[in-house]
Order: structure tokens, then C-alpha cells, then sequence
């Protein structure tokens, strides 16, 4: 090495040295600072992240990390987490992210944690009710800022039904699922694990499904933390890739598990993931297609500010690049 660096010309050698030294005082060609701490959310309507957190995996993988979980009843709390700083990362419903975001919350979504039809608007079992039309003057239960919210409103408009024409009770969804069993509300905007028990142990039937209406499950994090912590965000992204992998390859045990964490049965575990769908894990062009396709909906129903450009906030929030390098083929 000594007789090559002294055979190289004198100006070579000189941009060599520049260059190393440039090198030296680049702070991003220098791998980044783990951070002290990685806070992720985990959730029932996330099976995969039970996944991860049941084997540790995320916590080898960052072994210079403390890594703490938190709970997420739903995608509102999972966002109010990322807003507050109780969490790094948080698992939502799309639409509810690009809510978020239009509403002021710096995210990008980076990870695709299901597809899942696992949304759609219940009814007792006992219940007159037949279709999305004998919905008017009722009482629908549902979470405001997630999905099931979302689906309800988008249900009404195919009706021709305007949130007016409804009594919106703003529950959270264990608490929906109670109301709808006891009789307090006429429907509820379910969601699964909720709403394949309630199929199961009180018998309610699901009034309308759409799966085109169901968004894809996202994985979020703040501006701030992407630009910080970016090989942080590919590990985590591979750490959630390997516990889809157990997850697509165990059925059984991935049921038992999903079972075991949500204290549901097991059957209500097996008819929850029977409506998941794990292949599809990159963000795509198709995906920010969807969330177009809902936008309307958000500016209508006077969801987001006034003036807000609901379009150029979804390409702002979806950022394939991460899945892109750490998503295996």
C-alpha cells in the first residue's frame, strides 16, 4: 500500500487526502448514533407487531437501545403517541395518518404492517336493519380519527346519508362493540379483534363491507425522527420483515399467539387473520392512488384545515424509500 500511495501523482494523492478529510467532518457518511431509547406502539388490529414484541427480536437487533413498547387501543391514540412523544413509531390506519398529517403532525409513514379488511359497520343480531339506507335518524358508534370513523363516513355518502343524518357517538372501540351488545347504539363502526368477536360470541352480523372502503396499515414516524435515526428506521423495518415472515409461515401459531395477547378466543383470532393480508408490505404508487381516492371525503366532511391540499399532503406523508432498502424480495 505504502509503494502504490507513492506512486499515485502528487495532485491524486492531494484529492485523496481532501477527500478523507471531507470525509471526516461529514456527519452523514458516519453511521448514526443509535438513539438511548426506541419507543414503538403495539396494537391488536397490528398482529404482527404482537409478533415482534412475543420474541425480542427488535431488541437484538438494536442492542445499544432500550426498547419500549406501548399499547394502542386504536389509530388515534397510536398518532397522539407520535405526536406527544410517547412513541417513535405508531401503527394506524392510512387515511388516519394522512388525517394526521393534514391536521399539522410532521409523520411520514415508511411500512405497510397488513392489508386487512378489518373494518365494516355492525349490527345486532336481532337488528331490523338490512341496509346502509335504514342507517338514517340511527345512532352508529365509532372512534373519531381512525379507520372504522372514516369507513362509516364513506359508507353514509354511498347511501346518499350525510353524518347529519346520523347520531355519531365518538367511543372508543372496545367500548363501541359494548354499546352496540347492550342496545345503546343501533350500529357500530367495528374493528377487528372487536368485531370478529362480536360476530362470534353475540352473534352480530356486519350490515355492510367494503374492502375498497378498508385502508392499508401503516407504520408512521415523525419528520424529525426519519431524518435522525434513518438505519434506526431500516432496522425496525427489518425486525418487523422478520416477524411477517414467522407470521405468513405459522399460521397456527401466529393465531395462538394473536389469541393469547388479545385474551379472545381462539376462533375470533383465526376470523380476524382470515380477513389479513401480510404479502404486501411496500409502499407503493397504488397505495398513494387510494389515499387520493379517500381525500375527498376528508374535505368534505371539514376534516382537515380549510385550504389544506389533502393530495400533496399524502405524497408528502408516503415514503416508500425505506421499504424500498429494507424489505426483502
Amino acid at each position: 500500500m505504502r509503494l502504490f500511495a507513492q506512486a499515485l501523482p502528487s495532485a491524486l494523492k492531494s484529492l485523496s487526502i481532501a477527500g478523507l478529510v471531507a470525509l471526516a467532518f461529514n456527519p452523514v457518511a458516519h453511521a448514526e448514533t443509535a438513539p438511548k431509547e426506541v419507543r414503538l406502539d403495539y396494537a391488536y388490529y397490528s398482529p404482527v407487531s404482537l409478533v415482534l414484541k412475543h420474541f425480542g427480536w427488535l431488541e437484538k437487533a438494536l442492542p445499544d437501545s432500550k426498547v419500549t413498547w406501548v399499547f394502542s387501543q386504536g389509530s388515534n391514540r397510536s398518532l397522539e403517541y407520535l405526536n406527544s412523544g410517547g412513541a417513535d413509531f405508531g401503527s394506524s390506519a392510512s387515511l388516519s395518518a394522512v388525517l394526521a398529517r393534514a391536521n399539522g403532525s410532521p409523520i411520514k409513514s415508511v411500512y405497510v404492517y397488513s392489508r386487512a379488511e378489518w373494518t365494516a359497520l355492525v349490527v345486532a343480531k336481532d337488528s331490523p336493519l338490512k341496509t346502509l339506507d335504514d342507517l338514517k335518524g340511527k345512532k352508529i358508534a365509532a372512534t373519531k380519527g381512525t379507520d372504522p370513523y372514516l369507513f362509516t363516513l364513506r359508507a353514509l355518502e354511498k347511501a346518499g346519508l350525510k353524518k347529519d343524518d346520523v347520531e355519531l357517538l365518538h367511543l372508543q372501540h372496545p367500548d363501541g362493540r359494548t354499546a352496540l351488545e347492550k342496545g345503546d347504539v343501533d350500529a357500530w363502526a367495528g374493528l377487528d379483534p372487536h368485531m370478529a368477536a362480536s360476530e362470534l360470541q353475540a352473534g352480530s352480523r356486519l350490515l355492510y363491507r367494503n374492502k375498497d372502503f378498508n385502508s392499508y396499515g401503516v407504520v408512521s414516524v415523525t419528520e424529525t425522527f426519519a431524518k435522525q435515526h434513518p438505519q434506526t428506521i431500516a432496522t425496525v423495518i427489518k425486525a418487523y420483515e422478520q416477524a411477517r415472515h414467522w407470521a405468513v409461515a405459522h399460521p397456527d401459531e401466529f393465531a395462538r399467539l394473536l389469541a393469547d395477547e388479545s385474551k379472545l378466543p381462539l376462533d375470533v383470532a383465526k376470523l380476524q387473520l382470515s380477513r389479513t393480508d401480510l404479502s404486501a408490505p411496500q409502499l407503493t404508487e397504488q397505495d398513494v392512488a387510494a389515499s387520493k381516492a379517500a381525500a375527498p371525503i376528508l374535505v368534505s366532511e371539514e376534516l382537515v384545515k380549510r385550504g389544506a391540499d389533502v393530495n400533496a399532503v399524502i405524497d408528502q406523508l408516503i415514503d416508500p424509500s425505506f421499504g424500498k432498502a429494507s424489505i426483502e424480495r
